[in-house]
């Protein structure tokens, strides 16, 4: 069994050296996508120094390797660079991994075993069932965040208690069958919408989570909330 890992970059130089270590230290057969998604804060001069050292490849030159890197010439959105690492992978599985620091590549074999005993098809981990250790954060984002995953379960009649965790697993032909059209953190809701449609076998996996306060990265704010509200109607009732 082959995994293909697609972590989507934008200015993540603090982290990124560090998350391709730890997902490199995983012990199971795997490949790397990267997708440099217009960085401006040197993530992009990084990863580059990678293909010049031989330590990556670069994707588009068709070159074959552990770790490939294509990059988008302008920011696009996660949903864009995930869309291109997907038409890349060529693993059995495809698992998308964020290029902070926020989420461990240790618990990879937990995530995958629904899926390799043949029970899933695709596997959603979770912050809120448990699991590992827990940073503390903000109360009002993880309401938010329960609002909406509630909000989707009343619409896809499902039972997610975490529809806007990173760590999404499926099968690859599942994933490479979806044709995904947001190209920003809208990803989230159509993917969920989506999978409800086809009327897949998911799973949830207990994960730990080490969350970034909003002063050292990126976070979801509430207009892209209301635009999550208005996808997963859109992508469930009318697409």
């Amino acid at each position: 069994m082959l995994l293909s890992v697609v972590m989507p970059a934008y200015n993540e130089k603090p982290t990124i050296a560090e998350i391709i270590r730890r997902v490199k230290a995983v012990d199971m057969p795997k490949e790397l996508i990267v997708v440099d998604d217009g960085s401006t804060d040197g993530t992009r001069e990084y990863l580059r120094g990678l293909i010049e050292s031989g330590e990556a490849v670069d994707g588009a030159s068709g070159a074959d390797g552990p770790v490939r890197v294509f990059f988008h010439e302008r920011n696009r959105g996660k949903g864009a660079a995930l869309r291109t690492g997907f038409a890349q992978a060529r693993g059995d599985v495809v698992l998308i991994q964020d290029a902070d620091l926020e989420y461990n590549p240790q618990e990879y074999p937990v995530l995958l075993q629904p899926i390799l005993d043949g029970r899933a098809d695709v596997v959603y981990g979770t912050r809120f069932r448990g699991g590992g250790a827990q940073r503390i954060l903000f109360y009002w984002h993880s309401v938010g965040n329960k609002f909406l995953t509630g909000l989707t379960n009343m619409i896809t009649n499902l039972t997610f208690t975490d529809m806007e965790t990173c760590y999404k697993v499926f099968r690859r032909e599942v994933i490479q069958g979806i044709q995904i059209k947001c190209d920003g953190f809208g990803f989230e809701p159509e993917i969920t919408a989506k999978i409800a449609k086809r009327r897949l076998h998911i799973y949830e996996v207990p994960i730990s989570y080490s969350g970034r306060e909003y002063a050292e990265g990126k976070k979801i704010t509430w207009l892209d909330g209301l635009k999550a509200i208005f996808i997963v109607i859109w992508f469930r009732f009318f697409e």
